[in-house]
């Protein structure tokens, strides 16, 4: 979910007031209700009512001078050029290059947006209360994935202001990237002290799919749906909730959030790019593949082209294009100061060089040690053959919480390698079990992989929980786990 999005924040409908509990027995788990029964409806029903192909629809231009418009940015740059000493002005265009690079997925604003905002902080510095170049720079960060300077930004922004709200979305995403969830929750309790409304629900809703809480996620998703006040801030909440919907393994759901979104703002890439899995998991194909390429026109984003190459191996067999492009955008966002080490490492590890994968994924891990790094470090590994190690940080990646499919189907080939077949045959089980669909090239693998691992042996795995056998050294005979192989179906 994306932090950098501020004009669609917490607005001011929906319920203040404490943090949400956990458990269905909570304030928010009673208060689902009818509201939940009319988002549910709206979504199911997106389905035929919206079912025109909302992708071929093109996005809409801005009026001229309406925000984040060329017009508009002409106008700041006019603006503070002309008054080369006002802080403010270059503030604001800083970080109105900033919201036009994240919502276009076009880096080159990037370094425009630092000059801007370096202006304004030499200008006046934040420690003289310039707060709002400070916080453009953690935005800034956060867009070319420098999330701990993100993270030590905002926290010093939110120590100066703390009633400034559109520093929190930043912070729990920041901390979620770092894998700190407790620091994550704590904020979004905050969040929701302090402002409360459908942002402030929806970004709570993301601190509890991290727990591994998912159906208090997607009670909270559906609550941030029926605050949100219409627009913008509606489309994105149902945007959110069609990502936990697909996470949790509801493909239809999620394409009726999708679909409801994109019919209140069509012009949303990361919606058609959620439409276009929705529908890859439905085995409609040629209608997915052309929901990735309008995604991508409206938001070349490298892991677009990533799964829609994935998609195209998995039908065609021939997914190297696509890998192309993913690369040659990699390499582009590099040049303005982005990070694209995670995206580009897992694209490595399953169609490049698997040790280029694992030197770019240690890269990242020591500046962001979160459970998609960790869990994309561990699979490099394991494409290397060093499976003890990878099995470590996919450990790690699982135990963060949320249930991720994909993490756990890496575990599980990863304790195949080693031998640990009862473990494995439990996390596979579960990978397809949370959700089947999880990706046209991988699900299908998974069910290989279970069908391989056989039924287990009679009298119960020994080794479900990573058991392994004594060394011949120490008494035994045999090599580790030989005593729960795989027994063929």
């Amino acid at each position: 979910m994306d932090a950098r999005e501020p004009e669609q924040g917490v607005g001011s409908g929906g319920t203040g007031g404490s943090a949400p509990r956990r458990g269905r027995g909570g304030r928010w788990g009673r208060r689902i209700g009818a509201a939940a029964v009319g988002v549910a409806v709206l979504a199911a029903g997106a389905v035929v009512v919206l079912g025109a192909e909302p992708e071929e629809e093109p996005a809409p231009r801005p009026a001229a001078g309406a925000p984040g418009s060329a017009a508009a940015l002409a106008g700041l740059q006019a603006r503070a050029r002309a008054r080369p000493r006002d802080d403010g002005a270059w503030a604001e265009l800083g970080a109105a290059l900033v919201a036009r690079g994240v919502r276009t997925a076009d880096a080159v604003y990037y370094p425009r947006a630092e000059g801007a905002l370096r202006h304004s902080l030499k200008v006046r510095a934040a420690e003289r209360g310039n707060v709002r170049a400070l916080l453009a720079m953690a935005e800034l960060d956060h867009a070319r994935g420098n999330f701990a300077a993100a993270g030590r930004a905002a926290e010093a922004v939110r120590k100066r202001t703390p009633d400034a709200w559109e520093t929190y979305p930043l912070l729990i995403d920041t901390y979620g990237r770092l894998g700190d969830t407790k620091a994550a929750a704590r904020t979004a309790e905050e969040l929701m002290e302090r402002r409360g409304g459908a942002a402030a629900l929806g970004w709570t809703a993301q601190t509890y799919r991290d727990k591994g809480w998912r159906e208090d996620a997607a009670v909270l998703a559906t609550e941030a749906v029926a605050a949100a006040d219409g627009g913008p801030q509606k489309a994105e909440q149902l945007r959110r909730a069609g990502e936990l919907a697909w996470e949790r393994g509801d493909v239809t759901e999620s394409l009726g959030y999708y679909d409801a979104s994109l019919g209140i703002e069509r012009g949303q890439g990361a919606a058609v790019a959620g439409r276009a899995r929705a529908l890859a998991a439905l085995g409609r194909t040629a209608e997915a593949v052309k929901a990735y390429k309008s995604a991508l026109a409206r938001l070349p984003r490298p892991e677009y082209a990533l799964e829609l190459g994935e998609l195209m191996e998995a039908t065609t067999g021939d997914g190297d294009p696509q890998y192309g492009v993913a690369r040659a955008q990699v390499e582009w966002n590099r040049r303005q100061g982005v990070r694209g080490n995670l995206v580009l490492g897992r694209l490595e590890a399953d169609h490049g060089d698997a040790e280029t994968a694992v030197e770019l994924l240690r890269e990242e891990f020591s500046r962001h040690p979160g459970a998609e790094v960790a869990d994309a470090l561990g699979w490099a590994l394991h494409r290397t053959g060093d499976d003890e190690a990878a099995l470590e940080y996919a450990r790690r990646a699982v135990k963060e919480g949320a249930r991720n499919a994909l993490f756990l189907y890496h575990r599980g080939e990863i304790e195949r390698a080693l031998g640990e077949y009862g473990a494995a045959r439990r996390h596979v089980t579960e990978a397809l079990r949370v959700h089947p669909a999880f990706s046209p090239l991988w699900a299908p693998r998974a069910r290989t992989a279970l069908d391989r691992l056989g039924e287990p042996v009679e009298g119960g795995p020994r080794n479900v929980w990573g058991y392994r056998a004594k060394s011949p050294s120490a008494g035994t005979s045999g090599s580790r786990a030989t005593s729960n192989g795989p027994r063929r179906r």
